[in-house]
């Protein structure tokens, strides 16, 4: 497993189909969901975190750990692209050799896929991310020498998918760690 992974939580979304903001959500017994994609991370490798965070970040600053670093992303309303971009861009500054991406809104992801996913050798030029039945989900691993690509690549409301399969980003099979399903509809 790499040493210099830096984690890196997408949260800044508007969770229009949820009814707010999911970087705003907990668990059943309280827990935020910043705070269970925070520890997947670090449990899972990562030696910093990094959570993205854009509508209503005020309100959300609070519930980021004291070990994780937030970012407000200013121009999320443009879409996706806006808090993977600042979140690369911030990882930049770091050592971190890779950036393991995943979702606010994935309460039930393991850190052992993350740990999966991150795999025993990752490097600068790694590209892979977590597949759950044969479908592609989070976290992903995203080495160093493909920030400012994908970082060139991104637009609108779109992430890195169509990037990580033209540039042949491995699959890790996690479909037996579940959590790899995002919570679009509040219960």
């Amino acid at each position: 497993m790499p040493e210099s992974a830096a984690g890196l939580v997408l949260a800044a979304g508007s969770g229009s189909r949820f009814g707010m903001p999911k970087a705003l959500a907990r668990t059943a017994d309280g827990t935020p969901w910043i705070s269970v994609a925070c520890e997947a991370l670090r449990l899972g490798g990562c030696a910093s975190v990094v959570v993205s965070l854009g509508e209503l970040a005020e309100c959300a600053l609070h519930l980021v750990p004291p070990e994780a670093e937030p970012l407000v992303v200013r121009d999320h309303a443009t879409g996706l692209s806006a808090s993977l971009r600042a979140g690369l861009q911030a990882l930049s500054a770091t050592s971190a050799d890779v950036a393991v991406v995943t979702l606010v809104d994935l309460p039930g992801q393991e850190p052992e896929a993350v740990r999966r996913v991150l795999g025993t050798s990752a490097g600068t030029a790694a590209l892979r991310r977590a597949t759950f039945d044969g479908r592609v989900g989070h976290p992903v691993v995203i080495g160093r020498d493909h920030w400012s690509p994908l970082v060139e690549h991104l637009a609108g409301d779109v992430g890195a998918r169509s990037y990580l399969a033209a540039q042949g980003a491995s699959g890790v099979d996690c479909t037996d760690l579940g959590g790899g399903h995002d919570v679009d509809v509040a219960s």
